[in-house]
Parts: structure tokens; sequence; C-alpha cells
């Protein structure tokens, strides 16, 4: 091995950076075990902040939920292989309760209904189901559902964002909606929402932002603004905005990447080594290798090796084709760090159907790596590969998070599902090598 690289041991690594992985990296500082966290911290940024649980069931029909309890049950029933359908709805509940506890003490709380789905506003100008939002956005579904009079904002030098979209596309459903582009105090040249929501941690940068809406507030009840209201003090930038205006305030996301995903991305990051966490954020596994002894041997760095971590176990969050945890080429899809089996369409020309919006989805999509009930990468027949190799998150197959819009629910709950099932491994005593 070369001088240049260190080593070091670890009972887990959690490969991956995205909300599955530092989820997972949680759950195992709560178990105590000497855990390792690497990856790609932009991940997260690429997030929309939502905890979606199950918004639609079934896909093919875009059936809106309601409650996304029961439409996990269903689902249960639906579609067996289904990475949601291999833990207790107990089980799920209290991998988001541990959640949203933590970003509560985090000074992020999220608010959610404990049985139904909330409707927010996006850019689009669309409505989404989704299970818990941040409490910036918490106002947004009550305005919503009361038809409330509301000044939506937007920036001048804002990409991407538009007030009067939205407006104009509810026009109908909310009659409502008043649109306002204003300039966005301080800020010179192209706006970025991350220059924006750390500007606004300013307490002068609010105070103009104020001055600059509340002479248009005319009849609002709220003012609903782009998800900008700063990154690490929210909690106090949504009481002096409410306070300056005399409304509620609401915010709307963003396209991606948003300030919503960075915001849980710097509290996972800052919280973690506290609590035990060894992370080595912007590196990747460059190679993975089993022992004799059964343990993984695995590279780390950019484009070179830097690290060499033996480990007991390993947990692959590493995400789909975004994430590079999965790679797609001419003779099929393959996984890029342990190359394990991808369950896949039979041949590329059915990996999309002929019409783009077609209902059930494109076969692609749910493309992934199969697990056991234990969250075991699998092959072909099912018969378990490893058992210290676990995965959890976007990289598992059988399941559409973009459509069925469940991609945070199922990153958390598959998670802890992982780290659950790792430990008990953990703590048997037997031999890592089979």
């Amino acid at each position: 091995m070369s001088e240049r690289i260190k080593e070091t041991t670890c009972d887990l690594v959690v490969i991956g950076a995205g909300m599955a992985g530092m989820a997972a990296a949680l759950f195992a500082a709560r178990r105590r075990i000497a855990a390792l966290q690497v990856g790609m911290a932009a991940q997260l940024g690429f997030a929309s902040g939502l905890l979606d649980l199950l918004g639609v069931h079934p896909a093919a029909d875009t059936r809106v939920l309601e409650d996304p309890w029961q439409g996990i049950e269903q689902l249960r029933l639906d579609e067996p292989n289904h990475p949601l359908a291999l833990l207790p709805g107990a089980t799920i509940r209290k991998a988001l309760d541990i959640i949203l506890d933590f970003l509560k003490n985090s000074a992020y709380p999220y608010m959610a209904g404990p049985q139904k789905n909330v409707r927010i506003l996006t850019p689009a100008g669309t409505i989404k189901p989704t299970y818990a939002v941040p409490h910036t956005m918490a106002y947004g579904p009550h305005a919503l559902a009361n038809k409330a009079s509301c000044l939506l904002v937007d920036f001048n030098r804002l990409r991407g964002y538009s007030a009067r979209q939205i407006a104009l596309s509810l026009s109908a459903r909310w009659p409502g909606l008043r649109p306002l582009s204003i300039d966005f105090p301080e800020l010179q040249g192209e706006l970025y929402t991350e220059r924006m929501a750390r500007a606004l941690d300013s307490a002068g940068c609010r105070e103009a932002l104020i001055s600059a809406i509340r002479p248009h507030i005319g009849n609002a009840q709220a003012v609903g603004l782009p998800a900008v209201l700063g990154i690490y003090r929210t909690v106090q930038v949504m009481a002096e905005m409410q306070q300056g205006l005399g409304v509620p305030v609401f915010e709307i996301p963003t396209m991606l990447p948003a300030i919503t995903g960075l915001r849980l991305q710097e509290i996972f990051e800052n919280r973690l080594p506290a609590m035990g966490i060894t992370v080595f954020q912007q590196q990747r596994v460059l190679s993975a290798r089993r022992q004799s002894d059964g343990r993984w041997a695995l590279d780390v760095g950019r484009e070179e090796a830097l690290q060499r971590v033996v480990t007991r176990s390993v947990l692959l969050c590493s995400g789909r084709f975004l994430g590079q945890g999965l790679h797609a080429e001419r003779r099929g899809i393959h996984e890029t760090i342990f190359d394990l089996p991808v369950t896949q369409p039979a041949d590329r020309e059915t990996w999309h159907s002929k019409d783009l919006l077609h209902p059930p989805g494109h076969p692609i999509n749910r493309a992934g790596v199969a697990v056991d009930d234990w969250f075991r990468p699998v092959d072909g027949k099912g018969k378990m590969l490893y058992p210290n190799l676990f995965a959890a998150g976007s990289i598992l197959a059988h399941q559409d998070w973009m459509r069925q819009k469940c991609g945070s629910g199922l990153a958390i709950a598959t998670a802890y599902g992982a780290v659950e099932a790792c430990q008990v491994f953990l703590n048997s005593g037997a031999s890592t090598v089979a």
C-alpha cells in the first residue's frame, strides 16, 4: 500500500450522501455503531427538502393519496416487492419520527399531519402531495385549502421561478393569487437561491426585503416567496418577516438544486461528526474488494485513493444515475462499486415506452438492486450475495419514487431497515466469511 494512503477500520461504512445515506448515518449513530460515511455532498442539494411518504398509488392511475399509510398497505398488496412493502408500517413511522425529531432539535422543524398528506404549490404552478414540509412552507397548505388572498413575490434576475406563471396556472382553482416582481436587496448580477438565502441570514437584508414588499401587501392575507428565507436561521427569519409584513409568510419550492436540500445537507454535515460518525466529505469509494476474513476493503478518494477503510459491513446508499450508483451503457445498466446484479428490462429497446407520458411509467425507472427482507442484495434467483452488504434508498429495484412521490420516505425507511439488519449482523458474533 502506498505510504500516502492511510488505513482505518470500522464496523460500518455508509456509501452515499443523499437522504438515504444521511439518514443511515444518523440511525447508526443512535445505535452506537462505529460508522463512517463517504459520499459527494451535492447529492442532497438536489433534494426538494419535502418529506414524501407515498403520494400517488396506483401510479398508472395517477391516483393522489390523502392517507399515505392506507396507501402503503394497499401498495403492500399490489407491489409486494416494493421496498416500502418490506417494512411494517410501525417501523416506517418510527424511522420518520426519528428524522422529524432530529430536524426539530436542529432548529429546522417540519410540519406533518399524523395521518394525511398535505398539498403544496410547486414552481410550475401545480399542486403536489407530500407528507411533511419545512416550517417555512407550513402556511402554504393552509392558504391553499382556504383559497386565501395571497401576494406571490418573485425577484428580477432570478431564473426558473415566476410568480406570474404560478398565479396564471392556478387562476381557475385559486383566483386570489396576485403576483409581484421586485429587485432583491443588496445583491448584484444574476441571482442564485443560495446567495439569496445566505444574504437573508443577515438582519439588514431582511429589513430591506420587508421594506420592499410591505407597500404592496394591500388586502393580501399571506405572502408567498420562493424558498430563500435563510439557511441557518430560518426560524428567526420567518418570525421577523411575518412580524414586519403583518401577515403569514410561506415559501414555495424552487427548481433544483434547492435551498431546502442544502439546509438539510448543512444540518447533517454539522451534526453527524458530533454524534460519532466519521465523515469523508466530497469523496467516493473508488474500489471495493472482499478480504479473506469477509471484511470489506474500500479505497476512498477523489481521483486517486487517499484512504483505505477496512470494515465489517457496508450499507450502499449511492443512489441511481445522478448519484452514480447506477451507470447505463449500450449493453445494460450496472452497479458501479460492487458490480452487483441489477434488475432491469431484458434489453435496451424496452427501457422506455414509446409514449413519453405512458401512464404506468418507463420500465428503466424501476431498475435497481434487488434485496431480501434484510436489505441484502440478491442475485437473479433471489439468493443473498453477501451477509455483510446492505442497500437502501433509490438504488433499490421495484420502485418508481418520482411517479409514486415516495422518495424521502423510501430513503429514510429503507435506511432504517438496513441499519437495523446490519446491527443484527454485527451483534451476531458470527464470522463474516460466507
